[in-house]
């Protein structure tokens, strides 16, 4: 995802956290498990605990991958997403 995209989501999240507290908390939930990648990364690295660096690793992409899901739950209906038209 790009910066632009980030600052996008939160925007929407701020603007109607209100009416759809639930999306608001799964993206914080999204946003603190991508930053303890990040953050866990370079422990894991030091102290060379391979399966915490993979861990860490695929945390990374979590952000990108939650939007890629929630895109495809809410084009097969499944799932209705209001805040995919942000990102556009």
């Amino acid at each position: 995802m790009k910066l632009e995209q980030f600052h996008d989501l939160k925007l929407w999240h701020q603007r109607h956290r209100r009416e759809q507290p639930l999306e608001k908390h799964v993206w914080d939930m999204v946003l603190t498990f991508w930053l303890a990648g990040c953050v866990g990364a370079p422990a894991a690295f030091l102290i060379h605990a391979g399966w915490a660096l993979v861990l860490c690793g695929a945390l990374a992409f979590l952000p990108s991958a939650y939007v890629t899901l929630r895109r495809l739950l809410h084009r097969v209906g499944a799932l209705r997403c209001d805040w995919i038209r942000t990102l556009r």
